[in-house]
């Protein structure tokens, strides 16, 4: 017996050295880092690409300012052009199609890419988190799951996806005072007297933090609704900016762009696009007063919002946490010009709108057609409906969109520079000794889970809750904090029949109509840029460089199978 386990002990420690060669080369095997950082992601939704003044605006933003110049600012950073699509891609390190977001959670289709339900073969970074110890919480908008009914599927409602804590909505907009949906974990709740949503996820996470286990890491995303319309803010806020914006969006645009490069965010590369077609000149603009009105809404929802954003911090160095603790801010989509309750002008309300309506605060609002507000008063949409109460639902609409996406063109919903590009801000001091610095990386939503599981060492599950899990798509940012390269073969991009890929500094993209209508003729209308050279997107170099074009073209296709991006479920108009 003696000499049969010496004649097994070479193969015996054989077999253990396989094992850990196996271990470290595979990706998604490492060890969990001691002290590893809280995790904070904060989205905001339907804001520009210059709507912060650390990247170019007049709007003051003080303590999204201090997180960016103790830290990192991204210039060249991506989403995925909509809201549920990103929150999709952010939490799963997948695109959206991957996660099966391809479009919104309410639009609903059979093919994989499509069903607008979070697929179970992705797996959250609250799940991941949560799974290696971490504590987890969510505050804001979910906008993820299919079914919003509190008696239906739950399956992907926030604490069933990793969180262990939830405050928020799980629809895609809503009144900022009397939001639908407004969910606490799994029950859905009313709001107090004097409710503002924004302030609300404010202090609910500051709750979250102060509450949050002493022995555990946390990981939380908060997720802002603004400015998303109904353009709705307190009116000490709004007063505020009385003024701010009277000289109109040509001269605030002219001045955002030249910001930009006294920042150092753009270079002489960059030409100011053209306001949009449809949009007038200043001078010539016939409704002033409504116009400001709009913008002078706008900031203060931002402001309050940044406000808020003083607040984490504060709570978190009165934890003593705020140096461990890595922050993201970043946008979901650029500048909405989504014409909303502004199409007609505004219409007298009739006898029977004019009778008071009241409801009662402690009845949770689940009516997605409401047409009156807790205190009885009709909501008023129309072009001269001066926004900012709660009896009001407009947008702030293309005009001011084009200056929100100051330098680009196009909006939300599409995948040129406009709809797509947006500030990406990174603090941590325990970990970026950088503190100001700026990095033209190419960056993308999926890249802030592979992030996040670098520096922890957390490994990514194959397998979760029984459910085969695809790998995440990003790629580490962490080797852009020491300024040093980031290897990547492409990004890509679909969303509504809007397509594109960018290849190092070549981007290829192609524009439908704004209503999702798709046609043969669609299927060709590819652009090709040189963001280097014209990261703008103003000379098509598709006609100079046909082959070019037709091999990413080629390569957009396979990615775009391999995605789960084709096929499309949009048909074409008969």
């Amino acid at each position: 017996m003696q000499n049969s386990k010496i004649y097994w002990l070479p193969f015996l420690f054989g077999a253990l050295l396989l094992g850990v060669i196996l271990s470290s080369s595979n990706k998604n095997i490492s060890e969990p880092k001691k002290d590893r950082p809280n995790i904070l992601v904060i989205l905001t939704d339907d804001m520009g690409y210059s709507d912060i003044s650390c990247f170019g605006s007049e709007i003051p933003t003080p303590n999204i300012d201090l997180l960016a110049y103790n830290g990192l600012r991204f210039t060249h950073f991506y989403n995925t052009g909509r809201c549920s699509p990103t929150r999709a891609s952010l939490l799963t390190g997948l695109y959206p199609h991957q996660a099966g977001m391809g479009h919104l959670s309410t639009e609903n289709h059979p093919l994989p890419g499509y069903v607008g339900d979070l697929s179970k073969n992705a797996v959250t970074m609250a799940e991941v988190f949560k799974n290696a110890g971490y504590a987890t919480f969510m505050t804001g908008k979910w906008h993820l799951a299919k079914d919003n009914d509190y008696k239906g599927d739950m399956s992907n409602w926030p604490l069933q996806r990793g969180f262990d804590r939830f405050f928020g909505t799980l629809n895609g907009s809503g009144s900022f005072f009397d939001p639908g949906t407004l969910t606490s974990n799994n029950t859905n709740i009313a709001p107090y007297k004097d409710f503002y949503y924004t302030t609300a996820i404010s202090d609910t996470t500051v709750k979250f933090i102060k509450e949050s286990p002493k022995n555990k890491p946390f990981f939380g995303y908060i997720a802002y609704t603004a400015a998303h319309w109904p353009l709705h803010a307190p009116d000490k806020e709004v007063k505020k900016y009385k003024g701010f914006f009277d000289k109109g969006w040509d001269i605030l645009r002219e001045q955002r762009f030249k910001k930009l490069k006294e920042l150092g965010i753009i270079d002489n590369s960059y030409v100011l696009t053209d306001r949009g077609v449809s949009i007038p000149a200043w001078e010539d603009e016939p409704m002033k007063e409504w116009q400001v009105r709009r913008m002078e809404v706008y900031a203060a929802m931002i402001d309050v919002m940044d406000q808020g954003i003083g607040k984490i911090i504060t709570a978190l160095e009165e934890k003593g946490v705020l140096d461990n603790t890595l922050i993201f801010y970043m946008h979901d989509n650029g500048g909405c010009a989504e014409p909303v309750g502004t199409e007609k002008m505004e219409v007298p309300l009739t006898a029977e709108q004019k009778i008071s309506k009241p409801s009662a605060y402690d009845k949770p609002n689940i009516d997605k057609k409401q047409l009156y507000t807790r205190e009885g008063q009709f909501i008023r949409m129309g072009k001269g409906v001066l926004p900012g109460p709660a009896d009001t639902w407009t947008a702030y609409n293309e005009e001011w969109a084009n200056v929100s996406n100051t330098p680009f063109r196009l909006y939300k919903q599409w995948v040129h520079e406009g709809g797509i590009a947006s500030p990406l801000v990174i603090h941590w001091p325990k970990g970026i000794k950088a503190k100001g610095q700026l990095r033209a990386h190419p960056a993308h939503l999926i890249d802030i889970m592979a992030t996040c599981l670098d520096i922890t060492g957390i490994p990514y599950p194959t397998k979760y809750k029984d459910n085969e899990i695809q790998s995440f798509e990003g790629k580490s940012l962490s080797p852009a904090f020491k300024n040093k390269p980031i290897e990547r073969d492409y990004l890509f991009w679909e969303h509504g029949a809007n397509r594109a890929i960018r290849i190092g500094d070549w981007k290829l993209v192609a524009q439908t109509a704004f209503n999702k209508s798709f046609t043969e003729a669609d299927e060709d209308k590819w652009e090709l840029y040189n963001l280097k050279e014209d990261p703008t997107e103003l000379i098509n170099l598709r006609d100079k460089f046909p082959e070019k074009a037709l091999a990413m073209i080629k390569t957009y296709r396979e990615k775009a199978f391999y995605t789960k991006a084709l096929p499309w479920p949009w048909k074409p108009r008969k």
